[in-house]
This record gives C-alpha cells, sequence and structure tokens, in this order.
C-alpha cells in the first residue's frame, strides 16, 4: 500500500476490533525507504539466460562479397551491314576484324584468291604459314597440288592467268588458262591461330558470317570443302568425312561436295583416288 492510502490502528481501535474477532497485523512502519530485494538466481541459470538473450539477438547480415569479373579480352561486335557488304566493303571488314581472339594475335587475315563470280568455289580449312606470308590462300606445296588438282578437271584458280609449269610456254600457257572456268579460293578461317591451334567453335562462327557474304558474292555453281573445319562452317557437322564423301550437300542453296584437303593428301597419297572421284562429282554438277 502506498503512503497515501495507508494509516495506523491506536490501542483503542485495535482492542475494539480484537472484540469483533479481527486479528490484525501490519508490518511496522519504517521511516526508511524501501529497499530493492535483489532475487538471488543460480549462476547456471544465469548463463542460460544470458545465452538464451545472445541468441535471440537477430545477427546482422554478412555482406556478399563483390562478384570478381574476370579480366579478359574484349571483343568487338562483327560489323554493321556485313549481309550487304560489296567485295571492297568485305575486304576491308576482314582487315579490320577484332571480333575473337584470332584477331588479337594474327599477322595477315585472307579473304580468298581473288573477287568476282566464279563457277568453283573451294573452301580449305585455315591458312598456313606460308600463306599468311604470303596473304594469299593455298600457297607453298599445297597450293601447287591444289593448282594440279583443278587443272586435271579444266579449271584454274581465281586471280591467277597463268600455268603452274614453269617449264611451258609462258604466252600460250595464259591464253589457253584465260578461256578455263576460274574457282575462288578461300578458308572457314580468315586468320591463321597462333602456336598451331585448331579454332575455337566461337572463332569458326565468327568467320562464318564473312564466308557467307563470300558465297553470295561469289555466285558458284559448287563448293568444294576441303576439311573438317570447312565442313563444319559450311554445313554444321562432326561427322566423320568418310560418311559425308560421295554425294551432294547444300550450303545456301548451292551443292557442297565434300573432299580430303591438299596437306592431308601430301601425307597421305593413297587418298588422291578418293579426292579425284569427289572432283569429278563436282565437275558433273557445275556441268549439269
Amino acid at each position: 500500500m502506498s503512503a497515501s492510502t495507508r494509516f495506523d490502528l491506536d490501542d483503542r481501535q485495535r482492542a475494539m476490533l480484537a472484540e469483533m474477532g479481527v486479528r490484525v497485523w501490519w508490518p511496522p512502519q519504517s521511516d526508511a525507504a524501501p529497499q530493492a530485494v535483489a532475487e538471488v538466481v543460480p549462476a547456471r541459470a544465469t548463463e542460460v539466460v544470458a545465452s538464451a538473450s545472445r541468441s535471440a539477438r537477430p545477427e546482422p547480415l554478412a555482406l556478399a562479397p563483390a562478384p570478381v569479373q574476370a579480366k579478359g579480352p574484349v571483343f568487338l561486335p562483327l560489323p554493321e551491314g556485313l549481309s550487304s557488304m560489296g567485295w571492297a566493303e568485305l575486304q576491308t571488314a576482314v582487315q579490320a576484324c577484332r571480333s575473337c581472339a584470332l584477331g588479337a594475335a594474327r599477322q595477315t587475315p585472307i579473304l580468298g584468291s581473288g573477287q568476282g563470280t566464279a563457277p568453283w568455289m573451294v573452301v580449305g580449312d585455315l591458312p598456313s604459314d606460308d600463306d599468311e606470308a604470303q596473304g594469299q590462300p593455298f600457297t607453298g606445296p599445297e597450293g601447287v597440288l591444289l593448282d594440279n588438282m583443278l587443272k586435271a578437271v579444266g579449271v584454274r584458280r581465281q586471280g591467277s592467268s597463268t600455268s603452274t609449269d614453269a617449264n611451258a610456254d609462258a604466252n600460250a600457257n595464259a591464253d589457253a588458262s584465260a578461256e578455263l572456268p576460274v574457282a575462288c579460293l578461300t578458308h572457314a578461317v580468315k586468320c591463321r591461330p597462333q602456336n598451331g591451334r585448331n579454332p575455337e567453335k566461337s572463332e569458326l562462327a565468327t568467320c562464318a558470317a564473312y564466308l557467307s557474304r563470300q558465297v553470295t558474292l561469289v555466285q558458284p555453281r559448287v563448293i568444294l570443302a576441303m576439311g573438317r573445319f570447312a565442313i563444319q562452317s559450311l554445313l554444321g557437322s562432326t561427322e566423320p568425312m568418310g560418311k559425308l564423301r560421295g554425294r551432294l550437300h547444300d550450303f545456301q542453296g548451292v551443292p557442297v561436295v565434300v573432299t580430303y584437303p591438299p596437306s592431308s593428301l601430301l601425307r597421305n597419297p593413297a587418298d588422291k583416288a578418293k579426292a579425284w572421284a569427289d572432283l569429278v562429282l563436282a565437275l558433273s554438277v557445275t556441268q549439269g
């Protein structure tokens, strides 16, 4: 009871209440202020309460570390308007291309052997060391073999009006070669990969855009796909060459004949008979 409502009984009042049978007890009043009673809590209980208090308190959320972005080369997109470029624009675009890793380490990008239409189009895998040094496709021993293969079916490479036979009369060869159908020579990959590695799928896809425009500009009657990367770019197939040879395929409405690349034929001369059969098949397409 608070100090304002508490009262004391005198002796007379106490006697009257006693006669009524009412027992009254009141603690003696003290002038001192009430002391705070400290509740004694066992030590173990104190630890449990403190532990519960800590566990109930929400822990601050740990901030996720900022993502670390891998530092790698940044490639530019393919040039705008590629699908409508002419020969001069296409050549400039290939020279300036930085759309894949090959463009950063290349020496000489190679578009092809010539510019203009041609009834034949030969697509190899990728430039050789000699090709890169000379800035032309199919040079060195591979080029000599390919020129002889084309000559055997009455075709010459585009941009060449003379025979590769140095012992023949130059003027006579020039006149005869001028009447032969031409073949546009190019590669599926326009830049030679460094250290002899194979091109990545993304690199093939980048160069395939240029190759597609080349086919549109050349307007060939037949395409000779020489090698597995040429096959992948033109047909999107990774099947063994043995399963793809001997029949016609299609790229942008143009018949495609699959055969061995000159570099493979130099290593395995026994396959030249199969390559000859492939050339005859391609010739039949142009004559049909």
